[in-house]
This record gives structure tokens, sequence and C-alpha cells, in this order.
């Protein structure tokens, strides 16, 4: 699911079970003070990242899910916060892209199975955002989970900073993806950090598929976490 495999987020994405925050339908926004992750940490963290995703954009989305790096220790708050960043670094090239690269893949992207179908047109659901959402059937779920119509207008996550952190937090806080819990939760409960590529990238880089895309995640979070000044913890492959 990275940028050089974008399209594998068709199989990170597939699985569904949309919960709806109470904040995430109100778009209620957190003070950026109650980050674990401070403005200089986040440049440090992304010195060359692209002007759209800003910090602030990514604080006022905070609020769709409270839960996220305000759980438990100050510890597990802060590996949960360098897990989700290291995850969108891998999966964006450190936040340089907004949208997919290969542009032919975008017409695969709308399931006509579907009832509602794809209103915006057969190739406007491509990978976007942090976390690269992709496909009618997630944006669907992103949308209606966090209270925007997403898909009628997928590309208000190319085009608002705020919306497009919060498809990626929808998708951190309450998929499961190829894995068997959410990233946040395999954080909060002590799972590693290779329960987290599990969950997003699980079916393309888990049980000894592709190590070089697996390590580059580890590298990043082990980075990360540095930033933070703490310690990764243990179960840090999948």
């Amino acid at each position: 699911m990275s940028v050089r495999r974008v399209i594998a987020v068709a199989v990170s994405l597939f699985a569904l079970s949309p919960q709806l925050s109470a904040t995430a339908a109100t778009g209620a926004e957190a003070p950026s003070a109650a980050f674990v992750v401070s403005q200089s940490q986040f440049d440090k963290m992304f010195p060359s990242r692209n002007a759209f995703y800003t910090y602030k954009g990514l604080t006022d989305a905070l609020g769709a899910y409270p839960g996220f790096a305000t759980t438990g220790s100050e510890t597990t708050k802060k590996r949960e916060a360098a897990a989700f960043l290291a995850n969108v670094s891998h999966e964006t090239g450190g936040l340089k892209y907004i949208v997919e690269q290969n542009t032919s893949n975008y017409s695969h992207y709308c399931d006509k199975s579907k009832s509602y179908g794809c209103p915006a047109g057969q190739s406007a659901y491509y990978g976007r955002g942090p976390l690269q959402l992709s496909w009618n059937y997630n944006y669907k779920a992103a949308g209606d989970a966090l209270g925007i119509d997403l898909l009628h207008d997928p590309y208000k996550v190319e085009k608002d900073a705020a919306v497009s952190w919060k498809t990626g937090l929808w998708f951190w806080n309450t998929q499961k993806g190829a894995g068997t819990m959410t990233p946040h939760d395999a954080m909060v409960n002590n799972k590693g950090f290779g329960e987290t590529i599990r969950s997003i990238n699980g079916a393309l880089e888990c049980n000894g598929k592709n190590p070089n895309e697996r390590q580059d995640r580890i590298n990043l979070y082990e980075k990360f976490v540095g930033v933070l000044g703490t310690d990764a913890g243990g179960n840090l492959s999948c």
C-alpha cells in the first residue's frame, strides 16, 4: 500500500466495520496543546512534506476520534502517535504525496455492485490522503462515519487538510483491514507496532511477504518514537 504499490490499498481497506464517533459526526476539534506531538516534532518527522499536510490540519482532525493518542500512559500515547505517523510516512513518501501517483489505476476503484454506485464518476475514487483512502465503498463508509459526503465529493480529501487527516484517523481507529484489530486497539492494548502493519497492509507485507516494505515501516516507527522521547516497545514486526 506504499506509494510504490498504492494499489494494495484495495486489499488493506476492504474489510469494513464503520463505527460512528459522536465527535466524528459533529466535526469537533481538539486543541493542538492536547496532542503528544508538538509542531517542532512534526516538522522534524516530515521535513520535506507537501505544504498541504499542515500540522494544524492534523490537530483540527483529532476531535473526530478523541481516544487517539490520548489513551493509556504517556508512553502508550506517544507510541500510538508515532505508529500512526510512521505508517502515514510510509504510505505517502514522507507526506509528499496527496493522491495516488499511478493514474492508470483510477478507473479500477468503482465497485458498481454497490447500490449507491459511483456518483462522482468511475475514476473519482483513487487513493487520497495520509493512508490513501480508495474505492467508492470506503469513501462512503468514511464519509458516513465523519458526517461528510465523500461519496459524492471524494475530492474533499485532497482539498481540505483536516478532512484528509480525518480519513486516515477513521481507518486507524475503526477498521481492522487485513488484521484482527484496529491499529488503535493494537497500540493501546500493547499488541505492538507489527499489528498495525497487519491491519493496514498485512495481506501483502506480513508473514514473510515484502520484507523491505515492512522494515521501512518499522524503521520509521523507531525513528519517530525517538523523536518523541520514548521507546518502541515489543512486537514490532508481523
